[in-house]
């Protein structure tokens, strides 16, 4: 099903794309190519807006597709082939999310469309954000099997960067109960975690999780030890670090309460977990989304991954064809 999702301030439309197949159900829209909301069984538990207004001003990212370079990048540049890639600095003397000009924030065209599916493109010319190279890249939502999975493909011109994520945020007891999300039981495979600077910028080193507040190999609640007294918390206002992924299974998230179970497999080698410690938006049906309302698990490359070429690299050789998928399953 399609319908119009409202106008943004400029005038042009925004179009909505609704897929479903057995107790899953999604909601997409053209703008950012954004999941607006994700029901299983009935329940939403995907934050989001009610129209494209809500997603003009929203400095949350809820739901976008982020591109070319998730996260952050420490100098707002890095070198490829010898020569510096300047990218806007809009987070201090750093690059978030790729720049202000987000690809979240961006209207995408649909090329397909039917019950289960729909796939949003975009071309970012050379240049664009300051990458290198014309780059054409698709997203691919599809339900199949109690699952929703997100294939991303691109290809460029010249030699460029590819780290693409979704940036939704989910609470399994539902967006409607903002004050439950930290109730959410959280399972991270992985062993190693990046500890960040003040500036959110990886320090480089590779932590082990054993002993510290960021131990989730075993089920736990997010807000357990999320007020601890310990310096990458503290830092960071709360989770919003990167996993060393060890395996296809990134994270586990878990209601205890209903044991809806959403299970995130993926190709990438990280996976951010955001506990939304800045959420700060109105969402769907007037629910206000405050501080740690929801928590997002974003599969990716490392942050600043491009200025530490021991790290797995994003970067893409021109004319080479590139594939990340991220699925999220439910039981």
């Amino acid at each position: 099903m399609e319908k119009t999702f409202g106008k943004l301030a400029d005038g042009r439309q925004a179009r909505l794309y609704t897929i479903e197949n057995g107790r899953l159900r999604a909601k997409v829209t053209s703008y950012g190519a954004s999941l607006v909301s994700l029901f299983v069984d009935g329940v939403d538990v995907c934050l989001g807006c009610d129209d494209v207004s809500g997603y003009e001003c929203n400095g949350s990212y809820l739901g976008a597709v982020v591109g070319r370079n998730a996260n952050r990048t420490g100098g707002a540049g890095f070198e490829l082939n010898g020569e510096r890639v300047t990218l806007p600095a809009n987070e201090g003397k750093n690059n978030l999310h790729s720049g202000p000009d987000s690809w979240g924030w961006r209207l995408w065209e649909m090329t397909a469309h039917t019950e289960n599916s729909v796939t949003l493109a975009i071309h970012s010319p050379h240049g664009d954000q300051g990458f290198p190279g014309n780059a054409d890249v698709t997203v691919t939502y599809c339900i199949e099997n109690d699952g929703l999975t997100i294939t991303y493909r691109g290809v460029s011109d010249r030699d460029t960067v590819f780290n693409l994520t979704n940036h939704a945020y989910f609470n399994l007891f539902g967006q409607d109960k903002p004050e439950r999300a930290m109730d959410q039981e959280l399972m991270v495979p992985g062993e190693l975690f990046c500890p960040d600077d003040a500036e959110n910028i990886p320090t480089g080193e590779l932590r082990h999780v054993e002993g510290t507040p960021f131990d989730f190999r075993t089920f736990k609640p997010i807000g357990r030890d999320i007020g601890m007294d310990y310096e990458p918390l503290i830092l960071q206002g709360g989770y919003d670090h990167n996993f060393v992924n060890s395996g296809k299974v990134c994270a586990v998230l878990r209601n205890p309460e209903t044991g809806l179970t959403m299970t995130v497999t993926t190709d990438c080698p990280g996976v951010q977990v955001y506990a939304g410690n800045f959420l700060d938006n109105t969402g769907k049906g007037g629910v206000y989304y405050g501080k740690r309302t929801g928590v997002a698990l974003e599969t990716q490359f490392y942050p600043n991954a491009v200025n530490h070429p021991e790290w797995p690299q994003p970067f893409v050789k021109a004319g080479e064809p590139w594939q990340s998928v991220t699925r999220y399953a439910f039981e």
